[in-house]
């Protein structure tokens, strides 16, 4: 079992910067591939983020590549978002994943555990 608790989101202006944090608890940090994910209202849940267990690996969505960096601590057990450049539609709910794998993994549905999410708000 991996317990995720996210901090960090806010409201914003646009073009602003914020840090997210996904602090995990439970088994080792350092076996689990990390991911970041957003939900706006009425819309699906979606990737923004990835990074292996190593961190030697990371993968962005388009939308985000060249304003977010993923990374993680695993000495603090600690998967970070930078957000910097913010725009309106990044408002979202973001939450981080865990899934027990060597690689990136992109696909919602294989997350083994979820954090509870944290709001980001970006206004214009």
């Amino acid at each position: 079992q991996v317990q995720l608790v996210e901090s960090g989101g806010g409201l914003v202006q646009a073009g602003g910067s914020l840090r997210l944090s996904c602090a995990a608890s439970g088994r080792t940090f350092s076996i689990y591939a990390m991911g970041w994910f957003r939900q706006a209202p009425g819309k699906e849940r979606n990737l923004v983020a990835a990074v292996t267990r190593s961190g030697g690996s990371t993968y962005y969505v388009n939308s985000v590549k060249g304003r977010f960096t993923i990374s993680r601590d695993n000495a603090k057990n600690t998967v970070y978002l930078q957000m910097n450049s913010l725009k309106p539609e990044d408002t979202a709910v973001y939450y981080c994943a865990a899934r027990l794998s060597f690689n990136v993994v992109t696909t919602a549905s294989m997350y083994d555990y979820w954090g509870q999410g944290t709001q980001v708000t970006v206004s214009s």
